[in-house]
Formats: structure tokens, sequence, C-alpha cells
């Protein structure tokens, strides 16, 4: 019998891929998605539920599935207000572990960042490092926290500073090597295809860098 998903964050750049490889992969029996409006597709796998995400903690009795995948991210010129930020960079992630840990669901992938850390001085890293320690404390079987460089795909909006970063980072990943491939920019198709692989694979729980990302998409484990 196959498996069951919940997507939070279908509407992004990397979870709207990751849709689209969870409905073409036979794994997957039943996806349902999460989220604050219509997706606009149609899809004899896909159920939808149309609702607040900083309200999760009250939709227990519908949170359930084999797989909790969570692509929910804000940035700070989208978000500029802090508070507002960790609810939902902290808040929805650690809500949906809550949940998962609840209803016994078995596998929880969650997408941070490169640089999160807890005791960071920045807040935009430390909010990413508390939600990692959050998740991680749920103890749910099969726990993936992936921490991407810098995303590189096309969004539906643009973003300058992003946009000349990226192009930078077309030079520079040459030349990031050996202990540093882990800074290399990662395209949103190949994060999107590892968070899809990792619960059909036997690894540990454990936060994942960029560049294992990279391997795990390319080898299918």
């Amino acid at each position: 019998m196959g498996k069951s998903a919940i997507i939070l964050g279908a509407t992004g750049l990397t979870g709207g891929q990751l849709l689209n490889y969870v409905l073409s992969d036979s794994y997957y029996e039943k996806v349902l998605v999460f989220g604050r409006r219509p997706l606009g597709i149609n899809h004899p796998k896909l159920e939808e539920h149309i609702l607040d995400l900083f309200q999760l903690r009250n939709k227990e009795e519908i949170f359930k599935s084999d797989v909790v995948f969570c692509c929910v991210g804000t940035t700070k010129a989208k978000t500029p207000n802090k508070a507002t930020y960790k609810d939902i960079d902290y808040g929805i992630p650690v809500a949906a572990a809550e949940l998962s840990k609840k209803n016994n669901i078995q596998c929880f992938v969650v997408m941070s960042s490169l640089g999160a850390n807890m005791n960071s001085p920045i807040f935009y890293n430390r909010i990413k490092g508390e939600m990692e320690l959050a998740v991680l404390a749920q103890e749910i079987p099969q726990t993936y926290v992936l921490q991407p460089s810098l995303i590189m795909g096309k969004r539906n909006e643009f973003r300058l500073g992003e946009a000349l970063f990226k192009g930078l980072m077309n030079f520079i990943n040459p030349l990031l090597i050996g202990q540093f491939r882990r800074y290399q920019s990662i395209q949103s198709t190949t994060l999107a295809l590892a968070m899809a692989v990792l619960p059909k694979s036997n690894r540990l729980s454990g936060i994942i860098p960029s560049n294992i990302i990279k391997d795990i998409a390319n080898n299918g484990n």
C-alpha cells in the first residue's frame, strides 16, 4: 500500500517542485497540501486543505499521514517584522513537528538553511537554529533537517539582491571544492528531489548540509 504525505509550503519554489515529484512517484498514494490558497491544479492523489498555517495546531484531527514535508519559509525582505518572521520560520515547522509526534507520523522532512545556528548573533540564522533544535527534540523516527546553500531557480517574484548574488555564485561555485563544497549554490529541483527521496531511504535522522543534499538527489539515497 502506498504512503501518504503532507506538504506545507507547496506554493513556494522548492515546495512546488517537491509536489510535482511526490505526485508522480508511485511510492506516494495520497498527497495532502495545507496552505493559504488553492494550487489551481487537479490530480487524483491530491487533497487540498485551505487554512491559516498559524492555526495549524487546531488541525490535529486532519493532520495525519506517513510523511510530512515542511518547505515553509520567508525572507527578511518579504517579512521585515521579526516577530512575524519567527512565527513563520520557527512557529509553523515546530507546530508541524509537534503534530507529527502526536499523530505518530514516522517521517518529518524540513527545509532549513546553511548557517542555521541557535547561538548565532544573526537573528535569522538563530531562528533557523532554534527551529532545528525544537524539531529534532520531537524525536520522530525519521527526521531530516536540510540545510541548503543559496537556492537557485526561477521564482515568480524578482529579487534584485538575490539575482546579483546568484550571478556571482555561477563564477564562484567551481572554486568551492572539498570542505567548501557545502557553500556551492543548489538548484531548487535538486533540493526538492532529495526531499522526496529521503523518506524511502535508510538514512539516520539528523542535519543534512547542502553538499550531501546534492549527493542524495544524485544517488537516490
